[in-house]
């Protein structure tokens, strides 16, 4: 029945840790316990959380009374689509809906359920609710099922003949049907902050599930790990597992230490000095921006790098790639907004590590494009006119002339239509009187505004011959 788990094994569903306990046909649900320290199971498994109180971040989702934590606690009846990046909780929280009194736990991943497996899981379900039981069914990486597959969901939902926990590192909106979500709540999860993780990493050093002690972890190492981790538990477990077993091996102390060498070691990444709330984090993404500006593509791509292997959000990224499009190309190269705003899409979409890529592209055509200030120079000098009082009345032909008594006020009388004429442009005035013949978009010759500055210059003409 595809990837129901059991006590003898569970797929690898993408989550920070494997459910604690499944259901089933015949006897009450079977508990897998935790393994010890060094038994069994990678350290992110043995570390999942056994309570609600031991679930670190996400608390926007667990205050008292929210869907989430009502399901948690066993009173909620809906069915929910958990929404968020890796490492964040999303199958932890659904291990511990499943152990809700009275219910059954059954788990499939869409990376190898067919539909079959989800008819057989429901009509499992069915015969249990028919006995006042309720089964949770748990689906990871729900944005895999095909359109097919998730309608084979609706009728169960709706009918609640089960409980669906969905979990998606994609936005529910683009890769799951609208029938599937209007019938259960889209919680988003967010990326655990440095302090969640810290914890989460703390706790594991000292916790016997953990590494019981066998290990201290040094400042710089945990800063580090913590850097790593960029917001994914799972990937800082996995790195700090991977260290310790790298101290172990060294042990010239004892306890051994998990230093910053053995961090870079185990993972084979070198530290970048880079501080998300610091010096670093400024210093480096003016250096980016700075070497954009500075047509240096190389050196563009260097702080790229330094800041998405220091963990730097990649949303932060984007909007200066996108800032910087319109105020340091601008009309040079109008497809250089295009460009950055595709990348910002990326990073929504996708995610990381994916949508570096995009980003990198985006970099590139950036530093690479002709350079112009004018856009941030026209709107600059417009909005200090505007602020010092320069803003007069519209011109009576431009005002609007929708509605009773406007033409006895003359608005909108003598309005010339531009598209009556054959070249689309005629004589009239549009800025207020005291702003005629002013001048705030000043093209360069540098790429595309080099066509442009000849084109601007014949429409001025043109247009302004009726105010001279």
């Amino acid at each position: 029945m595809g990837d129901v788990l059991s006590p003898d094994g569970a797929p690898d569903d993408g989550g920070l840790f494997e459910p604690a306990g499944v259901s089933s046909d015949d006897g009450p649900p079977t508990v897998i316990s935790a393994p010890a320290a060094g038994q069994g199971g990678p350290l992110p498994v043995r570390m999942r959380p056994a309570t609600l109180d031991e679930v670190v971040g996400q608390q926007h989702l667990l205050t008292p009374g929210a869907p989430l934590r009502r399901l948690v606690e066993g009173s909620g009846a809906a069915s929910v689509l958990l929404y968020g990046p890796p490492g964040t909780g999303k199958t932890t929280l659904a291990s511990l809906i499943s152990g809700a009194t009275g219910r059954r736990f059954e788990a499939l991943s869409a990376l190898s359920a067919g539909v079959k497996d989800v008819r057989a899981v429901i009509d499992l379900a069915r015969r249990r609710a028919a006995h006042g039981e309720q089964t949770v069914l748990f689906i990871d990486e729900v944005h895999r099922f095909s359109k097919t597959q998730q309608d084979a969901l609706l009728a169960a939902v709706e009918n609640r003949i089960v409980l669906l926990v969905a979990a998606t590192t994609e936005n529910p909106s683009f890769s799951v049907v609208s029938p599937l979500l209007s019938r259960s709540l889209v919680l988003q999860l967010r990326p655990l902050t440095d302090d969640d993780v810290r914890v989460v990493l703390t706790r594991s050093v000292t916790d016997p599930r953990g590494l019981n002690g066998t290990v201290t972890v040094d400042d710089d190492a945990l800063d580090h790990l913590v850097r790593l981790a960029g917001g994914d538990a799972r990937r800082a477990l996995t790195a700090l597992e991977a260290a310790a077993d790298t101290a172990v091996g060294l042990a010239a102390q004892d306890p051994p230490v998990v230093d910053l060498t053995a961090v870079e070691t185990s993972v084979d990444r070198a530290a970048v000095r880079y501080d998300r709330d610091g010096d670093q984090h400024y210093d480096v993404v003016s250096a980016f921006i700075k070497s954009i500006r500075g047509s240096d593509v190389d050196a563009a791509l260097h702080y790229l790098a330094r800041m998405i292997t220091a963990g730097e959000d990649p949303r932060f990224i984007a909007r200066r790639l996108v800032v910087h499009a319109s105020e340091d190309v601008g009309m040079a190269d109008p497809t250089a907004l295009l460009s950055a705003t595709a990348a910002a899409q990326s990073v929504a979409l996708i995610g990381m590590p994916e949508a570096r890529l995009a980003l990198a592209q985006a970099t590139i055509h950036l530093a690479t494009a002709p350079k112009s200030g004018a856009v941030t120079a026209a709107l600059g000098a417009a909005m200090a006119d505007v602020a010092a009082g320069k803003a007069g009345p519209v011109p009576p032909h431009l005002r609007d002339g929708h509605y009773a008594g406007a033409a006895a006020l003359g608005n909108a009388q003598g309005y010339a239509f531009p598209h009556d004429d054959p070249d689309g442009v005629l004589a009239q005035q549009y800025p207020p009187d005291e702003l005629v013949g002013v001048d705030y978009y000043r093209p360069t010759t540098h790429g595309a505004e080099r066509d442009l500055a000849t084109r601007v210059g014949k429409l001025r003409r043109i247009v302004r011959r009726s105010s001279r």
